[in-house]
């Protein structure tokens, strides 16, 4: 297997429970909290769905002390598997290795800040039990406190992804999302390297349904998310799920080259029938300078996209695990005991 050994080839149980996978990265400040409202929600999840629960935290790189406060973890009404990737591979691949990890049925993935309501765990367990939907998916209710700059962004780029998509990304859908199993195996099955949860999500198709809420704030540590990640995963997320790029460029040639037509026939009538002079060196240059540009443009576009073949024709794994640990509730409450195991 490209990527490791899949949750399927080690035999873990399909039945009924919910794998929380949750990729860190530098989230030492917030982890032992977060953990503490897991094992809260395991245990209602227990008592109202009898439903057996894991988290699977996947430390992505992280600088600081997090994967040695993941390691002290305890497995308290929950098991608890830390996954530790030989260096920062980027978010969507340490989504990858929690999904390939995963041991039980649906999966359900929110980041490591603290900004996901772990309080609304239960409502997308009961649209997956009670709904019968395989995709339970978030988006944020407004962006009523960010940036206008931010938010022209944020709908340019859905605009963007969406535009002669047969299927359509959500707008403002996070990867706070819980899938059921079937769906699960579904995103799992997909071979490609570059990935983008958001939209293959919506790709696999199944039941789906929305749910608004508001992020809360993060309460500690500084986010790793700044302007240029974010512009690198929304080309990431262009490439790798729409060819509107491509379209663009395509039409955009067309434009240029019909107004330089339509110039062009313009001189020649205006020598032609007045006698006027061709227009000299400014206009040759001015014109010179923008299909240069535009062509550069174009060819940066296709560039983005032959990366992504070279990638996937050269069939490297997505990611490396460095260590892997599973501590197990029932054993941990008996005895204490711990199973890991070093991959």
């Amino acid at each position: 297997m490209p990527r490791g050994v899949s949750a399927n080839e080690r035999g873990y149980n399909r039945g009924r429970g919910l794998s929380i996978v949750v990729p860190l990265h530098n989230e030492a400040a917030s982890l032992a909290r977060l953990h503490e409202q897991l094992a809260d929600v395991a245990k209602a999840l227990a008592a109202k769905h009898s439903l057996a629960c894991e988290v699977v935290y996947v430390d992505d790189g992280s600088k600081d002390n997090t994967l040695a406060i993941a390691r002290q973890l305890t497995a308290q009404a929950l098991d608890v598997q830390v996954i530790s990737l030989s260096r920062n591979f980027g978010k969507e691949a340490a989504l990858l290795a929690g999904l390939d990890h995963a041991r039980l049925g649906a999966v359900l993935f929110m980041d490591g800040d603290g900004q996901h309501p772990t309080a609304l765990i239960d409502s997308l367990v009961g649209h997956w039990l009670d709904g019968g939907y395989d995709v339970v998916y978030t988006a944020k209710a407004h962006r009523a406190n960010e940036s206008v700059t931010r938010r022209i962004l944020v709908k340019g780029f859905y605009v963007l992804v969406n535009w002669g998509a047969r299927t359509k990304i959500p707008e403002d859908a996070g990867d706070f999302r819980l899938l059921s199993p079937r769906a699960a195996d579904a995103l799992r099955g997909l071979p490609e390297r570059n990935r983008f949860f958001k939209g293959l999500s919506s790709w696999i198709g199944f039941r789906q349904i929305r749910i608004d809420y508001q992020p809360d704030q993060r309460a500690e540590g500084r986010t790793s998310w700044n302007f240029r990640s974010l512009v690198g995963l929304s080309i990431d997320g262009l490439t790798a799920f729409s060819v509107a790029p491509l379209r663009i460029a395509t039409l955009l040639g067309i434009a240029i080259a019909f107004v330089a037509f339509i110039y062009g026939a313009q001189i020649v009538y205006e020598t032609l029938v007045y006698g006027e002079k061709v227009p000299g060196y400014p206009s040759l240059f001015v014109g010179v300078m923008v299909l240069g540009g535009v062509q550069l443009i174009m060819l940066g576009v296709l560039g983005e996209y032959i990366a992504k073949i070279l990638y996937e024709i050269k069939g490297r794994p997505v990611y490396f695990v460095a260590e892997h640990a599973i501590k197990l509730a029932s054993e941990a409450d008996r005895s204490g005991d711990t199973r890991t195991a070093a991959e």
